[in-house]
């Protein structure tokens, strides 16, 4: 079993395309095309931890049974149904708030305040692709599909990425 993280996949949403710049000409291309990357990486034993802006409009269990994994999801800004509506589609749990995972993971739609005296690092999504943001350092990886070629990422890919980032600061 591996855990994986998404975050900002927006599924069915046209103007997404657009306002981030997608490579996809419009939504069934752009939907088809996170399914199938989606189930190249996890397999159906895998967590995975969509980080918010699942999106679907209103088609949530038809994309959700034809994703892999048992799915998590930590709600944001676009997730507009009630927790027990994502759940009946198909999440195994939905949190409307920010978790901690494994004691120093911060899981959470917008990227939280972390520095180098905290005992935590965050993974999260909201930015898509903004310049203002790295996609990882020693305390944080932004898991928006703009950043992870519209694929999952594991937390080991993670955990690598930010101890290397440690090494060299």
């Amino acid at each position: 079993m591996t855990i994986y993280f998404i975050a900002d996949t927006h599924f069915s949403d046209e103007n997404i395309i657009r306002y981030e710049n997608r490579p996809f000409q419009n939504a069934a291309e752009m939907n088809q095309e996170l399914i199938a990357k989606w189930n190249s990486a996890v397999k159906d034993n895998d967590i995975i931890y969509l980080l918010g802006d699942f999106g679907a409009n209103n088609n949530e269990s038809f994309i959700l049974s034809q994703l892999k994994g048992k799915k998590y999801l930590v709600k944001g800004n676009h997730d507009q149904h009630s927790n027990q509506y994502y759940r009946d589609v198909g999440f195994i749990e939905v949190y409307d708030k920010p978790i901690i995972l494994n004691d120093f993971w911060i899981l959470s739609h917008e990227p939280m305040y972390v520095n180098n005296n905290m005992p935590y690092a965050n993974i999260f999504g909201h930015i898509h692709n903004s310049p203002m943001f790295k996609t990882y350092s020693s305390q944080h990886y932004c898991v928006s599909v703009e950043r992870t070629n519209y694929t999952p990422i594991s937390m080991d890919e993670i955990i690598k990425k930010v101890q290397s980032q440690n090494e060299n600061e």
